[in-house]
């Protein structure tokens, strides 16, 4: 048995400096990951200025707005929604071409949340691990009154658990966030869909 856990304790050991690393590498992408959402996040009130004419009731005005969007040929144009918009407009009279483009935003979007949901699971994980790993030799270092050995492990545990800590925070604070516009833009695909591919079908 304890030729069992000194095995547990080495691999548990080796594992530390991997996680620490990763812990690193996590904590940099959820740093890349906020400055990205804030620059979506002004980008996105220009392009809903943009395409403001789908909050509207009126089937002509989302056609007239859909048609001059096409038009423009703007840096915007690389969002997925706008992409979205402009297919729509392109396809009117292919109702289930129509509702593949909505299906296919609905994936991307997912992927797109991927690197948030990533980061919410992946941070409290590794943050634990690094918590609990020098754990062991802080109490080692306690039994045997090396107080130095035992105030260094603890220090690396909290540090650790801090930095999953923060990784888990932005990755929450995005996904969230992303999530409702996610959400309210396939509202507003599925809304342009069915007002003018299913009207023109019936045309």
């Amino acid at each position: 048995m304890e030729t069992i856990s000194n095995i547990l304790f080495w691999i548990s050991n080796g594992l530390l400096v991997p996680v620490v690393v990763l812990l690193l590498l996590f904590f940099f992408r959820a740093l890349l990951l906020a400055a990205s959402f804030l620059s979506e996040f002004y980008r996105r009130k220009s392009i809903h200025e943009q395409v403001s004419f789908v909050e509207s009731g009126n089937r002509d005005v989302v056609v007239n707005g859909l048609d001059s969007l096409a038009e423009k040929n703007e840096a915007d144009s690389n969002s997925l929604y706008v992409k979205a918009l402009k297919t729509l407009s392109a396809n009117q009279s292919n109702a289930a071409y129509c509702e593949r483009v909505v299906a296919n935003y609905e994936v991307e979007a997912a992927k797109e949340l991927s690197s948030s949901r990533m980061l919410v699971k992946l941070g409290p994980m590794l943050g634990l691990m690094g918590t609990l790993i020098p754990m062991g030799p802080a109490l080692v270092g306690l039994a045997t009154g090396d107080i130095s050995s035992m105030a260094y492990n603890m220090q690396v545990a909290f540090a650790t658990t801090v930095v999953g800590m923060v990784i888990a925070a932005i990755g929450v604070t995005t996904l969230q966030v992303r999530q409702r516009w996610f959400a309210h833009e396939l509202n507003n695909l599925e809304y342009v869909r069915r007002l003018i591919c299913e009207e023109e079908q019936a045309l």
